[in-house]
């Protein structure tokens, strides 16, 4: 598939490498990585979120693409790749370029044809990162939702983190990031490829994901302002009450030592909330290590959540989804209760 650049982005293909010097990080994978629908994808959030809080990184790859805001254009995202086109060509680009970290989301075009065996290819091709290039920190994700194979997309997904934690448990720097958890059909463009605001969503996951492993985006020098483990906002965000109640929706996919959630939250009156903080408690044994789409403080019992910048309005009627990933030391059980703005709301 070709990628559509508009006026006011750069063309796509190889390109001079872009560098500043800093922490290689090399985003891997298809044209979801490449950013189809929007050059540049997840690639332009995930850079403005890095340079606000001083991390210096050096996006690698032996593709170019974004809009000119993106400070560094490298990437290796293939449009229309398999597994096995990555696997068959990693070698090569690792060499090329020694990154520090690797970004992988792929699988997304193996799910039209051998889907049962895209594991067993996922396998190998962590395989030859990591046997490649040992000490590089390689982030494997689960793959974002698509249209007409979700029965698919989650056979494939439930595989990715026994191949993670095999590879972990055996001293590889592996470390499972889930992103289908985050995104939802409606954050895709064609139902294949995310939106803007999926790729946004897909941004706050990487994120997230690269701050919870020392080193990933750091070359041991802290950063000049070192950053909280969720940004809080500069002023306490104004709440009011959801007159006429809520719901919660709280999906978990655990596996042995983790779990993540997806939880979607409805204003079900009939005006707006400005502003939210969701209150639930999580099971004892749950520790949040990271999420999107709120800031959550503590990390573990009575935790509460709360807008960011972009979602802090919930019409009436309509919903936001927010989640995060949590170990587990063997209840992976979900909250009891939760109230919005101090409204208890109803679940499910």
């Amino acid at each position: 598939m070709a990628v559509l650049v508009a006026g006011a982005t750069l063309a796509t293909g190889p390109a001079s490498a872009e560098s500043n010097g800093g922490v290689r990080v090399m985003p891997l994978g298809d044209s979801i990585t490449d950013g189809f629908n929007v050059p540049g994808g997840y690639r332009i959030e995930l850079w403005r979120r890095l340079a606000a809080d001083n991390y210096r990184i050096d996006f690698v790859g032996s593709q170019f693409n974004g809009p000119s805001s993106l400070a560094d254009h490298d990437h290796e995202g293939h449009p229309g790749w398999t597994i096995a086109q990555i696997d068959a060509n990693v070698v090569t680009w690792l060499r090329a370029t020694n990154p520090r970290t690797v970004l992988l989301h792929i699988g997304t075009n193996d799910m039209y044809g051998d889907t049962s065996g895209a594991p067993a290819r996922l396998a190998a091709l962590v395989d030859r990162i990591t046997t490649t290039a040992p000490t590089t920190e390689l982030f494997v994700s689960t793959i974002v939702p698509k249209s007409g194979a979700d029965s698919q997309v989650r056979a494939y997904n439930a595989a990715i983190p026994g191949i993670v934690k095999s590879r972990a448990d055996a001293g590889r720097r592996v470390h499972l990031v889930d992103m289908y958890a985050a995104l939802t059909l409606s954050d895709l463009a064609d139902g294949v490829h995310p939106n803007a605001g999926g790729y946004n969503k897909m941004a706050a996951v990487w994120y997230n994901a690269l701050r919870s492993v020392p080193g990933s985006i750091s070359d041991g020098t802290p950063p000049t302002s070192a950053p909280p483990t969720t940004p809080p906002p500069t002023t306490p965000p104004p709440t009011t009450p959801p007159a006429g109640g809520c719901r919660v929706a709280y999906t978990v996919n655990a596996w042995s030592t983790g779990l993540t959630t997806a939880v979607t939250i409805t204003n079900t009156g009939g005006s707006t909330v400005n502003g939210w903080a969701l209150a639930f408690t999580l099971p004892g044994g749950q520790t949040i290590t990271s999420g999107w789409n709120a800031t959550y403080a503590p990390t573990s019992g009575a935790v509460t959540a709360r807008n960011v910048s972009y979602n802090g309005t919930i019409g009436a009627g309509g919903s936001i989804d927010i989640g995060f990933q949590a170990t587990h030391t063997g209840n992976t059980g979900k909250p009891a209760s939760f109230s919005l703005n101090g409204t208890p709301c109803a679940i499910g």
